[in-house]
């Protein structure tokens, strides 16, 4: 608790009793009223007062996320050499002071959005890209100062609005110009974007450090284009969605293509394997046939109607052939038997 502005009240407290005091006792006598100014009394109030005031201008306390750089007329340089930390700490009163810095993570935004940024209005950083497309980024960046070199960051910039205002911003947008310009626009805002992001991060923290400071990150927020280039992108994007879509209509037409082919094949095969059992068929038929004429005659009677008796068959013109189906049909009642070697056994009753 810092208790050093308790302590300067009551230290003007006292002294402005004494005063009361002293003009209580003068008006008292002015009127002719006997009043006897007690010298105890005015002492302590007088020494109650300064020592209490002394007291309290010499007592610094520095909160948890603070670090002090005392301010001294009494050493080189003019500052002691070690900050004081967070805690309650003594300095000569009235003539040493205390300089303070925060120690706790901080950020510095640059937006092209007027109401994100630590300044009012456009504050993006404008850049060429290496093909001289303009490009503006928008970047954050988180830092807190270095509690062990405090003293060397009061002595280079005094204050902790300088070092924001003269360093921080100023160094920032310089990497980030100076890096993005090696780049071309299309790898900024496409694959290249964290290798960039990475590099810048890189530089500031190497500068950050050489001034007492830490980079806790750095953000690449937001690339933005001119108003052409961006319409340019947006042509490039529909032409490349355009193709893919042409790419896949294609690929579904040789699919179809393939599924027709198949089909087609795959019926051309089975006529060809039909044919080739049918022409295996008829020659097993045309062997069976040369061994065994009979068994012509026997399929012939097989697909007659059951109540035909007898068939003329025409030999000449006087003497016709007449067969007896029911005397071939008692011969032929079994089927013959067809050996492994093609020759036909008619089946005799």
């Amino acid at each position: 608790m810092n208790i050093s502005p308790i302590l300067s009240i009551i230290g003007w407290v006292l002294l402005a009793a004494l005063g009361l005091y002293v003009f209580y006792i003068f008006t008292l006598r002015s009127q002719r009223h006997e009043a006897k100014l007690s010298i105890i009394i005015v002492i302590l109030l007088l020494v109650g007062g300064l020592g209490l005031n002394a007291v309290g201008a010499g007592l610094v306390f520095i909160d948890q996320f603070e670090s002090g750089v005392v301010i001294s007329p009494l050493t080189a340089g003019g500052v002691r050499s070690e900050a004081i930390g967070p805690g309650l700490h003594w300095i000569l009163p009235f003539v040493e002071s205390v300089d303070r810095f925060s120690t706790a993570k901080q950020e510095y935004t640059m937006s092209g959005t007027s109401t994100e940024g630590a300044k009012v209005g456009n504050d993006a950083v404008e850049a060429r890209s290496s093909d001289g497309q303009q490009v503006f980024i928008d970047a954050t960046v988180r830092y807190f100062a270095n509690t062990a070199k405090i003293v060397e960051l009061r002595r280079t910039w005094q204050s902790q609005d300088n070092y924001i205002q003269s360093f921080i911003r100023p160094t920032t947008r310089n990497i980030i110009y100076n890096t993005a310009s090696r780049y071309k626009v299309e790898e900024i805002y496409g694959a290249l974007r964290a290798q960039l992001q990475k590099e810048i991060e890189d530089q500031l923290r190497i500068q950050f450090d050489q001034e007492g400071l830490v980079l806790d990150a750095f953000q690449l927020r937001n690339v933005t284009f001119s108003p052409e280039y961006a319409q340019s992108i947006e042509q490039k994007q529909i032409a490349q969605q355009q193709s893919e879509q042409a790419k896949l209509l294609v690929a579904k037409a040789q699919q179809e293509a393939d599924q027709v082919r198949a089909t087609a094949q795959g019926l051309a095969d089975a006529a060809v394997t039909k044919a080739k059992g049918d022409a295996e068929a008829l020659r097993q038929i045309a062997a069976a046939l040369k061994d065994n004429p009979e068994l012509l005659m026997y399929t012939y009677i097989q697909k007659l109607a059951p109540n035909v008796g007898l068939i003329l068959l025409p030999s000449s013109a006087s003497n016709p052939f007449i067969i007896d189906l029911k005397q071939l049909q008692a011969q032929y009642s079994q089927p013959p038997v067809i050996s492994s070697g093609g020759s036909i056994t008619p089946t005799v009753p």
